[in-house]
């Protein structure tokens, strides 16, 4: 029975990288109010899903470490694919080593142009954020999202 209790006691890396992926909504959330935005950031499945997807890819192909997938896929096309309406963009951090701090994930798009002009983007309202981890490499693959508007057919209420 002890040993049970020891096992379910130990926090998992998943718990751990779920609050690593909430802390990087958050961070970028006040990246946008510092920019003058006042809208929320919301979490959504399916970005969250096209991230993990280009994680993944991230992680176990080596020769990657941008937007473009192995198969060549864009972060529209893993979105699009995902089921997501809307306009997306993407921010990828990868670190050579077993873990990445929600700091470190920040400054290394905080201080790239591209990347920081994405973050600031107000019309990106919705995010998924995925994080994985090997021995020696950290993945966290951010897919921001501005949703396609939805229109009523006429005569609809």
């Amino acid at each position: 029975m002890l040993a049970a209790a020891v096992l379910t006691a130990t926090p998992s890396a998943n718990a751990d990288n779920k609050r690593l992926n909430d802390g990087v909504v958050a961070n970028v959330y006040t990246v946008q109010h510092n920019a003058g935005c006042t809208n929320d950031v919301r979490i959504n499945l399916q970005l969250q899903l096209a991230a993990q997807w280009h994680t993944v890819d991230v992680l176990n192909n080596r020769d990657l470490d941008g937007d473009l997938g192995s198969d060549g896929s864009t972060v529209q096309d893993r979105a699009n694919a995902a089921g997501y309406r809307g306009s997306v963009a993407e921010t990828v951090a990868t670190n050579a080593a077993l873990a990445i701090s929600g700091i470190e994930v920040i400054n290394q798009w905080y201080y790239n142009p591209a990347y920081l002009t994405i973050m600031q983007n107000c019309a990106y309202t919705q995010m998924g954020v995925w994080s994985e981890n090997s021995l020696d490499r950290s993945v966290v693959v951010a897919v921001y999202g501005a949703p396609a508007e939805h229109t009523l057919p006429r005569g609809s209420a």
